[in-house]
């Protein structure tokens, strides 16, 4: 199977998506003929024209309105916000009106639209443009959030979300942008609400998500070493999440570690363990565990960047000392 990258499986889903459904449409800052963002790039704007590939003027708030309204008239757009930071900049049209707009009419209204964006820096781009705000939108009813980790993932997630009648937040994480990976040149959408298992194991469950997954395989591949076999699962969307997979896997384990880059406090980690702890405490041999970033700004050193987000090492660390506890 051929390789592609991470960004070009999203520009290739899109693609599809566009030749498939001509109420399809990206809009966003330079998606155009410059084509300088992650899910762009020129040959869009050369095959659908200024029409279908809209470049926007610098306002958040306006793409997300604009988004919206086209999604509530039929059409199905893709809203790109190059960072995740800066949607704080449209949290009001995202949040009080993009996802209760369909509830708020008895889901006679359809809001068929995504919203892309960035996340996690680890490119020394500081504190404003590196923050992993996931968990935000996960407490927002009407909001799917979806994740991927890999290059199929992101093409078959970003397919599904743009056929979804609601509206999704597609996140993709900075760092994943020119990993490559196998991805099938036939039909793909891959299910919300539906994790991966991409490792088995029997001592410690590791659910994680993201830039995450390939830092968490990296550790359990270190751990087999040590004779101690972590269970990596790739939870691939938020909201929904699959908790029937974790639960399953910590029934068999005993042990539960959730890794992710945004900060520890209140961290959709968090969530997690509250679920667990409510509805598979029987199956805990040991306390629930988090490891999130640090709880401060990112920092725009390298070396602080570094220190404040989990790695291998920090992981490999903390499967230790609950396999030992």
């Amino acid at each position: 199977m051929r390789e592609i990258t991470f960004a070009d499986a999203l520009v290739e889903a899109l693609t599809e998506e566009m030749r498939r459904d001509d109420r399809v449409f990206i809009m966003g800052e330079d998606v155009g003929r410059f084509g300088m963002i992650y899910v762009a790039r020129p040959s869009l704007w050369k095959e659908f024209g200024d029409e279908r590939v809209r470049d926007t003027p610098i306002s958040e708030n306006a793409i997300i309105g604009f988004a919206l309204g086209a999604s509530i008239t039929g059409m199905r757009p893709v809203a790109d916000i190059m960072f995740c930071d800066l949607m704080a900049v449209a949290m009001d049209q995202i949040v009080n009106q993009t996802a209760k707009i369909r509830y708020m009419f008895g889901g006679d209204i359809k809001v068929p639209m995504v919203i892309h964006s960035s996340l996690g820096g680890l490119r020394n781009a500081a504190a404003q443009h590196s923050q992993s705000l996931e968990s935000w939108f996960t407490h927002i009813p009407g909001l799917k959030v979806v994740l991927p980790s890999t290059p199929s993932d992101a093409k078959g997630l970003l397919k599904t979300a743009i056929r979804d009648d609601n509206p999704v937040l597609f996140f993709g994480h900075q760092q994943l942008m020119h990993i490559k990976g196998p991805v099938t040149e036939e039909e793909l959408l891959i299910p919300f609400g539906i994790a991966d298992l991409k490792r088995e194991g029997s001592d410690v469950t590791l659910v994680t998500y993201s830039l995450m997954v390939h830092k968490a395989l990296a550790a359990a591949e270190e751990l087999e070493k040590q004779d101690i076999h972590v269970e990596v699962i790739d939870l691939r969307t938020l909201n929904p999440w699959d908790k029937k997979t974790v639960l399953e896997s910590v029934e068999k384990t005993g042990r539960l570690l959730i890794v992710h880059q945004a900060t520890t406090t209140s961290g959709f980690g968090a969530e997690i363990a509250a679920t667990l702890a409510r509805e598979g405490f029987e199956f805990l041999i040991g306390p629930i565990r988090r490891l999130g970033g640090l709880d401060v700004p990112v920092p725009f050193s390298p070396e602080l960047e570094n220190f404040v987000i989990p790695n291998e090492q920090k992981i490999v660390k903390e499967v230790i000392s609950m396999v030992e506890a």
